[in-house]
């Protein structure tokens, strides 16, 4: 599955664009310098998410939206098409996502 995917399945299980959570995130206090861990048992305490969904999340809530590039166009399960992810949801996603 690729990163993206994993972030379009992570609004399809919450309800919540990427970018939504990540804003949520931020208002906890969540950012680049937080670990996973306190994240992830967010996610999930409030979620539902598991550990694979939630690392993505993770992230893009300490990164941002930027993958590293030798994920591109890999042909390995996890290649992206994009060095950068659609953080606005599945509905508004432009082709080549």
């Amino acid at each position: 599955m690729s990163f993206q995917a994993y972030l379009d399945t992570v609004e399809k299980k919450t309800g919540l664009t990427p970018r939504q959570l990540v804003d949520l995130a931020t208002e906890r206090g969540f950012g680049a310098d937080t670990k996973a861990g306190p994240i992830l048992a967010w996610l999930a305490e409030d979620y539902g998410l598991g550990r694979g969904h939630g690392m993505a999340m993770v992230h893009v809530i300490t990164k941002g939206d930027r993958i590293s590039s030798k994920h591109v166009d890999s042909g390995t399960a996890h290649s992206d098409p994009n060095d950068h992810l659609w953080l606005d949801g599945v509905a508004t996603k432009p082709e080549g996502y």
